[in-house]
């Protein structure tokens, strides 16, 4: 085999292991995700996403092809979301905001852990062997995507886990309104993706995010970006 074709085929596998890496980062922090929307339902009273199945840790129950796509290329999207009937919940308004809440909230758990997890990696000079240094890239990927996953749900736009929240606030009848109408208004969300209108303040609030967890954790920002540099150029 030529020098041209080794190096062909080494930088083939290069891809496809940095492929591979995104693609299971990014199952795993959706998964969890809605994993979490369907426990907090589930503990306030609505079994609804038990009796779909979505109460599981199987990714194919949970992805949107569109927001995996998203998520794997920008460093946020959406799956599926999980049904939830509001008139399970002793407070509806105040149950719905919770369960959206859950899913956010695991995903700044876990890049919190990513982050640690990284850390320690580091300190154990793990970046010395092939296995090592791509391990450490997923523990990169697990800490972007799951910052990009929680902050990006948290705008106040439906579907989007923040308008849950925000319009709790709302008379009910204004509220129970966005509720059932929801998949149309979400053609905004749609657009604001495609157009990048969100582009400018997600990435702000994620570079904020990082560097607080990158100070809570002690990791050093140049390593992290260095490694995500390395999977996404």
């Amino acid at each position: 085999m030529s020098f041209l074709d080794s190096l062909g085929t080494m930088f083939d596998l290069e891809l496809a292991l940095s492929l591979l890496v995104r693609a299971l980062a990014a199952l795993l922090c959706l998964t969890v995700h809605e994993l979490c929307h369907g426990l907090a339902a589930r503990y306030l009273g609505d079994p609804t996403a038990e009796y779909m199945g979505r109460i599981s840790l199987n990714p194919l129950h949970h992805i949107d092809l569109f927001g995996l796509i998203l998520l794997l290329t920008a460093g946020f999207g959406w799956a599926k979301p999980v049904p939830v009937d509001p008139r399970y919940f002793k407070n509806p308004k105040r149950g719905m905001a919770v369960t959206a809440l859950a899913g956010p909230t695991s995903n700044f758990v876990l890049a919190i852990l990513s982050a640690f997890l990284l850390q320690a990696m580091v300190r154990a000079e793990l970046w010395r062997s092939m296995p090592g240094t791509w391990g450490m890239a997923f523990a990169a990927a697990m800490l972007w995507l799951n910052l990009g996953l929680g902050i990006f749900n948290l705008f106040p736009i439906p579907p989007l886990d923040g308008s849950k929240v925000l319009f709790s606030f709302l008379p009910d009848r204004v509220y129970f309104w966005i509720l059932r109408h929801e998949r149309y208004i979400m053609l905004v969300l749609f657009a604001l993706v495609f157009f990048g209108a969100l582009d400018g303040p997600l990435n702000a609030l994620l570079r904020l995010a990082l560097d607080g967890v990158c100070r809570l954790t002690g990791l050093a920002p140049d390593v992290f970006w260095t490694l995500i540099i390395g999977l996404y150029a």
